[in-house]
Parts: C-alpha cells; structure tokens; sequence
C-alpha cells in the first residue's frame, strides 16, 4: 500500500487516505506537507470528500498542538482555515481557527503567518459584506509585510520563502476580490520573487493560475470602463501566463483525469483565458465542460462570460444569453466577487438591450455610462483607502518597533538589560507580583563555542537558547539577556519552589536540544525570591551567587537560594536545594 503523502492526490480518488503510521509518528514536515496536499483535496472533491479532509486536518492540527513548535501550530492552522473556507457549509467554522492563528502568531512573533491570517480573515470578511474589516485587515497584511523582510533564523530559507510567497499570493487574492488590480499586481510580482528561488512545480502553477485569474479580472474591469485596448492587453498577458502553467501543472499536486490532458482542459479560469484573449467556436467545446467543472464563484463568473463571448462571436446569440442568465441565477446572493459580478451584469444587459426602442437604449447607456463613472470613482477612493491605511499601520507599525528595539535585545529579541531595570522596579513594587522569583541563567561551556567554531554559529546557539526559555516558561514570565551569554528570568505571583520547578523544565529543554543547534551547552541556574523591601541589584546579586552555586555542583542544574531568617545578631540562611 502506498505510504501517505504528496503522491496521494494523483490516485483516481482524490485525498485518499491509508492505514500508513499515524500523525505521531511523522515528522513535522511531513505534517506540513500533508496538510497542503489536504487543502488541494478541498478544492476538487465533492462535499463528502470534503468532510473527510477536514476531518483529518483536525487530527494534523491535534498533533501540532501536542507538539508545541509554534511555526507548525501556525501552518497547521492556515490550511485547516483554509480547508473550512472552500469547504461548503464549513465557512463559519474558519472565524475561531482564524482567530487562534492571527493571536498565535502575534504571540510567537511569526509575522509572515499573522499577515496571513489577516488576509484570510479579510477574504472571510468579503463573504458577509463586511468592507470595513476587509479593508482594515488587508491594509494591515500590507504593512506587515512591507519593506524588506528577515528570514526566521529558526527555519529553513526555502521553507520561509515559501511560507512567504503563500501569504503574498493570499494578500494579492484579497485584492483580486477587492478589484484592486494594480495592487494585486505589485504583490503578485513580489511573490514571484519567493517562488522563483524556492517554489516547487505545485507552487509555481498555483501562483500562474492565480496571477492569470487576476489579469482576467483586470481585463473585465477595464471593458467596464471602455478601456478596450487596455483590456485586450491583459487578457492577452493571461493567456501567455496560461500557456506557461502547463509545464509545472504536470508535476503539480492537482488531480488529473488523464495524464496527458491540458490544464486549459481542466482548470475554469487556464481554459477562460485562452478564450477571452481570442473568442471564437473553437474553444466552446472545452468551455462547456470547464462550465460544468465550476466549483466556486470566480470559475462560474469567468468561465461564463469566456463561453457567452465565445458563441456569441459564433453567431449563437441566444444561446450566449441564456449561459449569462444561467450565471446571473447560481449567483444571486452571493457577495464573494463583486467586480465579475458587475462584469456579468453589463454583458447580460449589452447583449439582451430594452425593448423600448432606441430612446430607451439610449437611456440605459447613459445610466449605464454614470453608473461605470461612479463604480470607477468609488474603486479610486477604495484604493486611496488602503493605501492610507496602509501607510498608517506601516508609520504605527514603525514606532512600535522603535519602542521596541529601544527595549529589546537586537541579537535575541528578548527583553534588554533596560527593559529588565524598568520592569523587575515595577514588580518589586507591585503586591499582585508577589511572591516573586528572579532567576539568573548562565550557558555551560559557550565560551567552548566561539573558542571551535565562530562567533556567528555561537550568536545562533545564543538565539536558540532564547527562544528555547521563552517557549518553555509562562507567557506572563520576562526572560531577557543581562549580558554575554546570561539571562534573568522575572517570575511574578511565583513561588521559589515552583519556579524552581519551571526553572528545571527549562534546563531540560535547553539539554535536550539537538547538537547542531545546542553545540552542546548546558543552563545553570541561580533562583531566589525577592521582597518587596529589597532592591533590583541585591536581588540580581543573590541569583549571581546561586548560579553560580549551581555551576559548583556540575551545571545544568537549579540551585534554589531560599531566604535568610534574621535573628537579630546575624543573618542565617537556609538550607539550598539544588535540582
């Protein structure tokens, strides 16, 4: 029996699933790319078919949260979205994973995944006519992911560019939807970049298609507005774009019925292309059966508009306005794409005409005439909107991160030795924080790191022994770097036998990283419990000497300082437990 994965999607049962190991036992990657095969599944199933891959990428989702690794958790919970976006009856299940994602990645500081989780959100929005999120979350995305970007240190360069070029081309969907072209265009461009260096055939087709659906829409925009040398221009673009996704498409992770069939064959919008750049009898055949593959919206919009042209350049008038009425019928009450909605409208209304004579014809292109004057109008004022909005989230965005840097260490983005100053004054001081534990933190032989290797590779051993302690104790903990290789972990409403307790998880996490990212360091640790009469230096002097305590009895160990009992000749302390 063949093993679960990206071959799946190329059996006669599409997202077919096996009795291969269980998501435990698999790797992360391996999850990942299940899941993506998971969401290609959603989008070519029937609904039945749908409910399974759904079911299965809860279980994906289950195990990443057992797991724990955030970028994971993040990746899990946009194709589960996803899944639930496409999925029919499902749309409503997407608002908590979406919710979940935009705060988790926020939290772990994933930004590439929360501009994701905004434009999806905002594509979400689209569905129940709410513009107003949809214009403030896509404008967010933008500014999150404006400007040059730092690959995560934590990943693979060729897993970020993707992760990078996913959320790029979700931004670019939004836009699409939005009728936004020139935007769309930008950030499609700017994906492409992504792709070229790090996307594999799937990638490549999926990012051809979408960029010829949006040459598409923008084609169908500009006839509205009788820019029909414009128009002629992109719809041409589309089909040199179409032609181009044939190659990748063979080796991609979309289903075919035959081996040697044509994606203009079989994807609505590759076939509609074709079509619209050169109308004629010759492409009816292949619309007809791409009619009736339609699965969503923008395929039954495009692909009948591409066939209504195509018959009627053929001479089969009537027949080109019944496919429009068809179209204008399986869309009533549906907001999901407002721009080819207007463009099936106004090709429904040049081919069927009034019955009034010319004074009414003339009437009706005037109305017509205005209302395309007002919707052009009504576009500008949208795009000037986002770009406002935009700019002000990258101006917000900007300060934030000056106030950050001003507090944050640039090597490991933890909290810096002011921020530390600043915050364990404010706790000291605030009874809710009490009792209070401070820890001092000490890295096991670092110094062996840069002596063997480099002052680069023990920078990475660094960054990963941040994030290590970050991910390991509590999200209302402060960790932050006191300088070289030692970090001071604040603790409020803790007490020293459970931080001490956390403490040791930490030194466990820390020993248990793997040798290529740990070069074999070690965390000792020095843990006392501060009073609300005593100061941030003589607290910070105390946890230096039960580090150091710790280091005594062979590292990689808490030593716990309890406190001193005054009996008013002099000051006894009591016992240390190390652990």
């Amino acid at each position: 029996m063949a093993a679960r994965g990206c071959r799946a999607l190329h059996r006669e049962s599409v997202g077919q699933r096996d009795v291969s190991p269980e998501p435990s036992e698999r790797s992360d990657a391996w999850l990942i790319a299940r899941a993506h095969e998971l969401i290609v599944a959603s989008q070519v199933n029937d609904q039945q078919q749908q409910f399974s891959t759904a079911d299965e990428i809860n279980e994906l989702l289950d195990e990443g949260r057992r797991r724990g690794e955030p970028s994971l958790v993040a990746q899990l919970l946009r194709a589960s979205a996803v899944i639930r976006l496409v999925t029919k009856g499902h749309v409503e299940l997407a608002d908590p994973l979406l919710d979940e994602l935009i705060s988790h990645s926020r939290r772990h500081g994933l930004t590439v995944m929360e501009a994701d989780g905004r434009a999806l959100l905002a594509r979400r929005m689209i569905l129940v006519n709410n513009h107003e999120v949809t214009l403030d979350e896509t404008a967010k995305a933008l500014a999150m992911l404006n400007g040059k970007l730092s690959p995560d240190p934590l990943m693979g360069r060729r897993a970020w560019e993707r992760q990078v070029s996913l959320a790029l081309q979700d931004i670019a969907l939004v836009l699409t939807q939005l009728g936004v072209y020139e935007m769309a265009d930008e950030e499609m461009t700017r994906a492409d970049e992504f792709i070229r260096s790090s996307g594999g055939p799937h990638q490549i087709s999926v990012h051809l298609i979408n960029r010829t659906r949006m040459l598409v829409g923008w084609g169908l925009r500009l006839e509205r507005a009788d820019r029909m040398d414009d128009a002629a221009g992109r719809f041409a673009l589309a089909s040199a774009i179409a032609v181009s996704v044939e190659t990748p498409w063979r080796d991609s992770l979309h289903p075919r019925s035959h081996r040697d069939q044509l994606a203009a064959d079989q994807v609505p919008v590759v076939g509609s292309a074709h079509a619209l750049a050169k109308p004629g009898g010759e492409h009816v055949p292949r619309l007809d059966k791409l009619l009736q593959r339609s699965r969503y919206p923008r395929e039954l919009l495009i692909t009948s508009l591409a066939l209504s042209r195509c018959l009627e350049h053929d001479g089969d008038h009537d027949e080109a306005l019944e496919v429009l009425r068809h179209a204008r019928r399986e869309m009533v009450g549906d907001p999901s794409e407002p721009p080819l909605q207007l463009s099936l409208i106004r090709e429904f209304a040049r081919l069927c005409g009034p019955d009034d004579g010319p004074a009414a014809t003339t009437a009706l292109s005037q109305y017509n005439a205005a209302l395309e004057s007002e919707l052009w109008m009504l576009r500008e004022v949208r795009m000037a909107t986002l770009i406002s909005r935009r700019d002000h989230e990258r101006l917000r965005r900007q300060h934030g991160d000056i106030t950050r840097q001003a507090l944050q260490d640039p090597l490991t983005g933890l909290a810096n030795r002011r921020a530390l100053d600043e915050r364990m004054d404010l706790l000291i001081v605030d009874s809710d924080a009490h009792p209070l534990s401070v820890a001092l933190c000490d890295l096991d032989g670092f110094k062996g790191v840069n002596d063997r290797c480099s002052h680069a590779e023990g920078d990475d051993v660094l960054r990963v022994v941040a994030s290590t302690l970050r991910d390991t104790l509590r999200a209302g903990d402060v960790v932050a770097r006191y300088g070289g290789d030692e970090f001071v972990v604040l603790m409020p409403a803790t007490t020293l036998g459970d931080a001490e307790a956390a403490l040791g998880r930490a030194v466990e996490a820390v020993r248990e990283l793997p040798q290529d990212l740990s070069r074999g360091v070690t965390l000792s640790v020095g843990v006392v419990a501060v009073t609300h009469q005593e100061g941030s230096g003589h607290a910070l002097t105390r946890a230096d000497a039960a580090m150091y305590q710790a280091k005594r009895g062979g590292g990689s160990r808490v030593f716990a300082q309890r406190p001193t009992v005054s009996l008013g000749f002099e000051d006894v302390v009591e016992p240390d437990t190390p652990s």
